[in-house]
């Protein structure tokens, strides 16, 4: 009967370390594509960073003025997408939260978003805040997905283009690395 007892016991613990332990890697494994899909998002921002700097550098050079370079960056950024299903965005608003491109929704162009409250977290604040840093920076705030009205928990990168004024982001819904 005590062998039983041992048994059992030893199958109680054995379940239970696997359970810890899976949990564990889990945790790590979210961990560690949640650090992969910052590095995309961060090399999506400089990226389309560089191409809104040649932009600027054709203005600079007179192949057309600094509102035109603006108004063809804008439009680049409209369209840009990015990952597998190409639902990667990105978005750009002033230093002081008028937003220039918010994937297409041209009924948010030219307002300002700079008091945009969502899920007790002032996000374009902080978004701008974090972009503005040397080498710019995430943010992690609540926003509904394209054509939602729920906000979810999400992650951006953004940073600061200095020469049109212009904070430069994307970001992606935790829900989507945790699945």
């Amino acid at each position: 009967m005590l062998s039983i007892i041992i048994g059992i016991l030893v199958i109680i613990i054995v379940v239970f370390c696997a359970f810890l332990f899976g949990r564990s890697t889990n945790s790590q494994s979210i961990a560690t594509i949640k650090e992969k899909q910052d590095l995309v998002i961060k090399t999506q921002v400089e990226t389309t960073v560089s191409l809104l700097e040649a932009l600027y550098q054709k203005s600079q050079n007179g192949e057309f003025s600094i509102d035109e370079a603006k108004q063809r960056g804008a439009d680049l950024l409209r369209e840009l997408r990015y990952g597998q299903n190409q639902d990667g965005y990105f978005w750009a608003d002033t230093t002081d939260g008028v937003n220039v491109v918010l994937y297409g929704k041209k009924e948010v162009e030219g307002t300002n978003r700079l008091n945009s409250f969502i899920g007790g977290v002032y996000h374009v604040q902080e978004i701008i805040k974090n972009g503005m840093k040397e080498g710019g920076g995430y943010t992690d705030y609540y926003f509904p997905k394209k054509d939602d009205s729920i906000p979810l928990p999400k992650r951006s990168y953004s940073l600061l283009f200095v020469p049109f004024d212009w904070v430069i982001g994307t970001g992606y819904y935790l829900e989507d690395i945790s699945q």
